[in-house]
């Protein structure tokens, strides 16, 4: 039982940024009846989508990764940096000065 402790607390923490986004503004946001995080750092941006995906939903899932990030970031997508799946994606912002 004792060997469970940590790894109940591991699943605990939720998504986990990519090292370059190491000390990124974390928000964890709900829509559609899907669970995101989204890391922002300067002008750079990962979205992470938690929890399983079954066959033929990805594409919407990927269309609202993209629709959160100005939500949540204040910032523009460029969409040509973009790059990942619907689990995970990372891409550059314009950001408002």
């Amino acid at each position: 039982m004792k060997a469970l402790v940590p790894l109940l607390f591991l699943a605990a923490c939720g998504a986990s940024p990519a090292p370059e986004f190491l000390g990124a503004k974390r928000s964890d946001v709900t829509l559609n009846g899907r669970d995101y995080t989204v890391f922002q750092k300067g002008e750079r941006v990962e979205v992470i989508r938690l929890g399983h995906a079954t066959r033929g939903e990805h594409q919407a899932i990927r269309a609202t990764m993209i629709e959160l990030i100005p939500r949540v970031t204040g910032c523009q997508l460029r969409e040509n940096t973009l790059t990942g799946d619907s689990g995970e994606m990372r891409g550059s912002l314009n950001c408002p000065a």
